[in-house]
This record gives C-alpha cells, sequence and structure tokens, in this order.
C-alpha cells in the first residue's frame, strides 16, 4: 500500500486530487484540513482507506501528531487562497511559511519519498513575457500570498539539495470545478447568472486568463506522481486558450440563458494582473487527450448537483 497524506485536501482541487488518488486500490490516505475554506462535503464517501484530520498545519505540534504515521507521499495543497481573502488577511497568509516548513521537517525525518506542492502562477506576477515558462519566465511575486509561494518553492529545491527530499511543484493556473468556493471567478459569476443577478467585474474586464478544468488538473498530477515524471521540477498546470475576464461573464451568462447584466467595479489595488497564460507544454506531455474547454468545463459546472 501506498501511504499518502494529501492536505488541504477538502478544497476545491484537493478533493478531487483525493477521489482521484483513492480509485487506486493501492492507495491509502490521511486527508488533513484545518475547513478555514474547505468543506467536509467535498470529501469522498467514507471508507476504509482514508481518514479526516481536521489540523492547522501552521501548528507544529498538530504537523507532528500526523506524521506519527509513516507516508510515502505527501501532497501539500494547504493554503489560505482566494484574491480577496488573501489581501483582507495578509498576515495569515505569511503564516502559510510556517506550515511549509513544518511538512518539509517532518517529511525530511520520516520515510516520506517524496512531496508535491500546489504552487501559483501567482510566482511571475505581472509576466514579461506569454506564455509563461517554467524555467525562463521570472519570479516577480508582490503581493503577501504569491510571495509566500514563491518562498516555498525555494524551501523545496533546498530541502532536495540539503536533504534528499524529492520534490515536484506544481503551478496552478486558474483551476475551475464544481466543488470551488463561491468567491472564485467562476463559480462566482455562475452562481449571478443562474439567479440573473448583475455580474460585478473589477476593472474593464480586459484582463485576460486561461482556464483548467480540475478533472485536467488532477490527472496531469497523478500521472506525475504514478509516472515519476518531473521528480525535482516544476510543472505549469492550466489551459492554453485565453479568455479575458468579460468573455468568460458573457459565455458564463449565455450558457446559462441568464438575463444578467456585467457591472464594472474599481480595478483591485494589487494583485489583478493583467494577463495569464502558462506554457502548459509539459501538462500536455503527461495527457493523451486535448483539454477540457472551458464551454464544456463551464457546462459540467452547470449540470452538477452543486449548482442546481
Amino acid at each position: 500500500m501506498r501511504r499518502i497524506l494529501v492536505t488541504g485536501g477538502a478544497g476545491n482541487i484537493g478533493s478531487a486530487l483525493v477521489s482521484g488518488l483513492l480509485k487506486g486500490p493501492e492507495n491509502q490516505g490521511t486527508i488533513a484540513d484545518n475547513l478555514i475554506t474547505g468543506n467536509l462535503n467535498k470529501l469522498p464517501e467514507p471508507s476504509n482507506r482514508w481518514r479526516f484530520v481536521e489540523c492547522d498545519v501552521n501548528e507544529p505540534n498538530e504537523v507532528n501528531s500526523l506524521f506519527r504515521e509513516n507516508f510515502d507521499y505527501v501532497f501539500h495543497y494547504a493554503a489560505l487562497v482566494g484574491v480577496e481573502r488573501t489581501q483582507t488577511n495578509p498576515l495569515m497568509v505569511l503564516q502559510d511559511i510556517e506550515g511549509i516548513k513544518n511538512i518539509l521537517n517532518n517529511s525530511k525525518q520520516s520515510s516520506v519519498k517524496r512531496v508535491f506542492f500546489s504552487s501559483s502562477s501567482e510566482v511571475n506576477g505581472e509576466p514579461v513575457e506569454i506564455p509563461q515558462h517554467e524555467e525562463r519566465t521570472p519570479l516577480n511575486s508582490r503581493v503577501p500570498y504569491a510571495v509566500v509561494k514563491n518562498v516555498a518553492e525555494s524551501f523545496f529545491k533546498t530541502y532536495q539539495q540539503v536533504f534528499d527530499l524529492d520534490f515536484t511543484i506544481f503551478r496552478f493556473f486558474n483551476t475551475y470545478g464544481p466543488d470551488q468556493s463561491e468567491d472564485f471567478v467562476i463559480s462566482k459569476f455562475l452562481k449571478a447568472a443562474k439567479n440573473n443577478e448583475d455580474i460585478t467585474i473589477y476593472g474593464d474586464g480586459s484582463q485576460s486568463r486561461t482556464f483548467c478544468f480540475v478533472d485536467d488538473n488532477v490527472e496531469a498530477c497523478l500521472k506525475a506522481f504514478y509516472e515519476d515524471e518531473y521528480v525535482n521540477d516544476i510543472i505549469n498546470v492550466g489551459g492554453d486558450k485565453i479568455y479575458t475576464i468579460k468573455e468568460l461573464a458573457e459565455l458564463i451568462i449565455d450558457l446559462c440563458n441568464s438575463s444578467s447584466k456585467l457591472v464594472y467595479l474599481p480595478p483591485l489595488d494589487d494583485g489583478d494582473m493583467t494577463r495569464r497564460q502558462p506554457d502548459n507544454s509539459k501538462m500536455k506531455a503527461l495527457l493523451d487527450h486535448p483539454l477540457i474547454s472551458l464551454e464544456e468545463g463551464v457546462r459540467r459546472m452547470i449540470d452538477h448537483p452543486n449548482f442546481n
């Protein structure tokens, strides 16, 4: 059996990852989450192959207790997330550095073979090139959330160099899915559109993004895990078709047959980059099919029980 720890496992991506892992009969898991943004309703059906522990990974004693179980692999996905939430609570964001250190220190002292980390496109800050390549793109992070992810990447590289603890860093670019909290852009727009409410956009809506449906995200990460790909490396995980935020809102209104109107608010002070697009060549090399389109992904969310 593979013994796997997933922190942040009650979140949108974490819970989908757990469900994917449990499809492998040789995997058994421990799910850790402090439930600030996670939700127990997102977890898989009860099973004797996984257990849930309410845990704040930023507290060393709680992490030490977790590691009384000997894990083979760790997926460290726990973090304070959401642009507005992280801007409102910058000190809470910075505390996530302690969680990174706690996970790495326990992993290096135990049976862990490899740690997988959910970084973010935010580490790039305002891009100087499009698409953004893992190695060529400068890390221009400014806001606390992005700085923490940048610091974390340095921690993982250093622990591999000093302690020979293997890692893989996933830089996530706007992953969405049916279990995403309603304060993220697609789920927020969908909720408003289904209720025929105004959709609010910061700035003029010209900010451009790519979007990755959670199934593609999880499949790429699991393939890197199972096939021992991108060990001690960084991989962008995201879509490659660019949409402006205005185009996204109009697509959602159309797919929901909604009467919602677009309402424009002043731009955010910081943290709302004008462009994001990953060079996702590594991700595509892992997958043997085209990525799920934004239209198809949004349709899946609309049809999902969580949005009915």
